[in-house]
């Protein structure tokens, strides 16, 4: 590459990986706020402002743990070059684009790595691949909406107990006002795992054009401007997928609302501090399911869950596709 374009070029992708984080938040603005809209605690508007807010301030609470996985623990950062970060970024802003539009939850986390993945084996193969994070990855993508269904399922049961004694209005109103603390437990969760993953990128992006020296890091700004993205993409909202996440699975009362957040915060703060990046659309989903099947397992509307399964199942393997597709079609138009 021309060494005079190696710096817009570099700038140029950067502005993508933030356009990526900003469609993140766009699209797991459902994630935040679905169980509170539809008990009704909070109108969408002000729901996804409170979102926002606790999904910016996510970077004072957690460590960069999950951006460390990111930007060395699925491909071997020495071969990551733009090139390859280019290919990545388009796979996982295609399937977003793609699941975003047909109201589905998938996993921008995911599609991520997916992207990741194909990017890295168009260029130089399985080789690339870090197995050691890539399966704890993977093994993620079964265990967090598991963790979020339990946790979800045992605080409903130790709730409902604990509430035996007292009359539905005061239960419902103790909720409501429960459900603000539990929702912004949950976006701090939401912003501390999911902007992570876009620092990783950009952090190996700048290590491997020697702008970080001889160690891998995360520069501060890049932290600022990750969390500004994912918080201004989550004000703007996404409400085919608010309808699908927080009415279409079951219906929820405050109670049952603040045990979906609570559990699913729980797994997110777990899976965070360990720095594992999993998918918040998995573990809220979960949570969500395991608050309908605490009631009834029939009120659970489970031809609505398993179509939202199946899009997790394709979302690696779709972005990984795109991904190496334009890794391909741009090295035939000359990109080396």
């Amino acid at each position: 590459m021309d060494a005079s374009l190696a710096f817009p070029i570099l700038v140029g992708l950067i502005a993508v990986a933030l356009l990526f984080d900003f469609l993140n938040g766009l699209h797991d603005a459902a994630n935040s706020i679905a169980t509170i809209v539809s008990t009704r605690v909070l109108r969408p508007q002000y729901a996804v402002a409170w979102a926002a807010f606790f999904n910016f301030i996510a970077f004072a609470v957690f460590g960069l743990h999950v951006a460390q996985t990111i930007g060395t623990g699925i491909i071997h950062p020495e071969v990551i070059d733009a090139h390859v970060i280019f290919a990545a970024l388009i796979g996982a802003i295609v399937w977003n684009l793609v699941t975003w539009g047909l109201g589905m939850p998938s996993s921008s986390s995911h599609a991520l790595i997916g992207g990741l993945l194909g990017a890295g084996l168009a260029k130089a193969g399985t080789s690339v691949m870090v197995w050691s994070g890539l399966s704890k990855t993977l093994l993620a993508i079964v265990l967090s909406p598991l963790v979020g269904f339990l946790l979800a399922l045992l605080l409903t049961a130790i709730v409902s107990w604990a509430a035996v004694r007292s009359t539905p209005f005061a239960v419902d109103r103790a909720f409501r006002i429960l459900q603000f603390a539990s929702a912004s437990l949950y976006s701090l969760g939401h912003g501390g795992n999911d902007a992570q993953k876009t620092m990783g990128i950009i952090a190996v992006l700048l290590y491997s054009q020697g702008y970080l020296g001889g160690e891998f890091s995360v520069p501060f700004w890049v932290v600022i401007a990750c969390q500004a993205a994912m918080a201004l993409g989550t004000l703007m909202g996404g409400w085919r997928i608010v309808r699908t996440m927080g009415l279409r699975i079951t219906k929820l009362t405050p109670m049952q609302g603040f045990c979906a957040e609570t559990g699913g915060a729980a797994t997110l703060f777990a899976a965070t501090f360990l720095g594992v990046p999993v998918s918040t659309t998995h573990t809220i989903t979960g949570a969500i399911v395991g608050v309908g099947a605490a009631r009834r397992v029939s009120a659970v509307r489970w031809n609505v869950a398993s179509s939202i399964v199946w899009a997790w199942i394709f979302t690696i393997p779709a972005a990984a596709l795109v991904s190496a597709m334009t890794y391909y079609a741009t090295t035939l138009v000359g990109w080396k």
